[in-house]
């Protein structure tokens, strides 16, 4: 999970204004797709002590979402506040096909491809906070060679990124991002999308969908 990116939207853009179980029930995916979208988004969690898979939020809107999305594949998850005096909650999982090290590039169906890169972007993505800003989609990652893999992915999608780059070796050494170039946005707003609610308000907005 990145906290670099902070001129972008990860998970605090405009307040959500759709229904989560509406924005789950106009994407139909199946069991593999699903499964395919939580291995991208497990981008965003951690790995607890007691052998619980946690993904952290600002809301509860995305995990929500998470939480239907695995009874959708009969997994059951939780979600609790994390703390008193903070608007963070946790999602926590058990469900035993989540792997912070499985590969993408071993998927081969296109949906799946998509659910997963769908889940990163909701997880990693980011998208500009206000409308006066120039838009932009930027995927990060502290690991280069997901990266690659992410952008390999993406190429055989039919969308194209910029370069693998880091903003600040000084600051952030490990820290790498790329950006979706802009002739590509459209197709990957179209052909990626997200489920995140907050994503799909500021894409709404910005008028990509």
């Amino acid at each position: 999970m990145s906290d670099n990116a902070t001129s972008a939207d990860n998970q605090q853009g405009s307040p959500a204004k759709r229904d989560p179980s509406e924005t789950t029930r106009r994407t139909p995916l199946c069991k593999k797709e699903i499964k395919a979208y939580f291995l991208g988004a497990l981008h965003d969690g951690t790995f607890s002590s007691n052998k619980r898979f946690r993904i952290s939020q600002k809301g509860k809107g995305w995990l929500k979402i998470l939480k239907r999305l695995l009874e959708e594949i009969n997994y059951s998850s939780w979600i609790y506040k994390e703390g008193k005096d903070r608007d963070v909650y946790v999602l926590e999982t058990l469900a035993p096909f989540l792997n912070f090290n499985f590969n993408p590039e071993t998927l081969r169906n296109k949906n799946e491809m998509k659910s997963y890169i769908r889940g990163f972007f909701d997880a990693e993505g980011g998208i500009p906070r206000f409308k006066k800003d120039r838009f932009y989609i930027q995927l990060t990652q502290n690991d280069k060679e997901k990266l690659k893999k992410i952008k390999n992915i993406l190429s055989n999608l039919g969308i194209r990124t910029g370069k693998i780059h880091n903003p600040s070796k000084k600051v952030a050494p490990e820290y790498w991002r790329m950006y979706v170039l802009t002739k590509s946005q459209k197709d990957f707003v179209r052909k990626i999308g997200s489920l995140h609610p907050k994503k799909i308000n500021t894409l709404t907005e910005r008028k990509m969908i």
